[in-house]
């Protein structure tokens, strides 16, 4: 089959994304999500994702695989609007997980990424603020995916929370949702266990409210995130306004 060019892989992932516009309905996800008939994937893009999908179609694959894929941050909303496409609320995966752990509290959880001591600091944080009553197993997120599916069928937990970072967490997800043989969550969370474990704080508030909190990442972590925001923000909002340009005067083919 002939890879789609970037553009339409772009289009059809904003399509496919799910979209909330209330905070009933984001309660409504959350509910569904965590009453799974069997394993399902849930993703998250942002504008860094968006890039990646531009360059790698296996990437772009995995990610429409996934069973739910929500947009995460303003660079996507920029897209969608310029797309003329409902943008509904901000899912970011560092605020809806913590509530979906929340929500999960009694079930098994699982927290497979990042490395010692954050995963360590990051199960105490799970065990005494977000679910005291659910048995948490870690796994660092340098292992083979071989080991994830092993301890994953031996240990059964229901909320399996992937801190890989793109694009092997998604890999990882489809393999383990392949692999898995009983109903359970599994989360896409990039960054979300060194969160949890204290390595990378949070923004203030306002900036989070602003859409600002990739700035303030930047700052406290620029060797690291220099490519990722300083030359892939603007590379996103180029492709953003070619997108723009196509939409308004070719239009788009059939989603196939």
């Amino acid at each position: 089959m002939a890879q789609l060019d970037w553009q339409t892989r772009w289009y059809q992932l904003v399509r496919s994304m799910a979209r909330v516009h209330s905070q009933e309905g984001e309660e409504q996800l959350c509910e569904w999500l965590l009453r799974p008939g069997e394993p399902r994937v849930l993703a998250f893009v942002n504008a860094h994702a968006m890039n990646q999908v531009a360059e790698s179609d296996p990437f772009y694959q995995a990610l429409m695989s996934a069973d739910v894929v929500v947009r995460d941050g303003i660079g996507v909303f920029l897209l969608m609007r310029l797309l003329n496409q409902p943008a509904g609320q901000n899912l970011n995966g560092t605020d809806l997980i913590p509530k979906l752990l929340q929500e999960a509290d009694g079930l098994p959880i699982a927290l497979f990424g990042t490395r010692e001591p954050w995963l360590r600091a990051a199960r105490q944080n799970v065990r005494q603020t977000l679910a005291p009553n659910s048995p948490c197993v870690t796994a660092n997120g340098f292992l083979e995916l071989g080991d994830y599916i092993h301890l994953a069928a031996q240990q059964r937990p229901r909320v399996i929370v992937l801190g890989m970072g793109m694009p092997r967490q998604e890999e990882v997800a489809i393999a383990l949702r392949a692999a898995l043989g009983y109903p359970c969550l599994i989360v896409c969370g990039g960054a979300i266990i060194d969160f949890l474990g204290g390595k990378v704080p949070r923004a203030p508030r306002w900036m989070r409210r602003t859409g600002l909190e990739w700035a303030f990442r930047l700052g406290r972590e620029p060797r690291r995130l220099w490519n990722r925001y300083v030359h892939g923000n603007p590379l996103f909002l180029g492709r953003a306004l070619r997108m723009a340009t196509r939409s308004l005067r070719q239009g788009w083919p059939a989603v196939a």
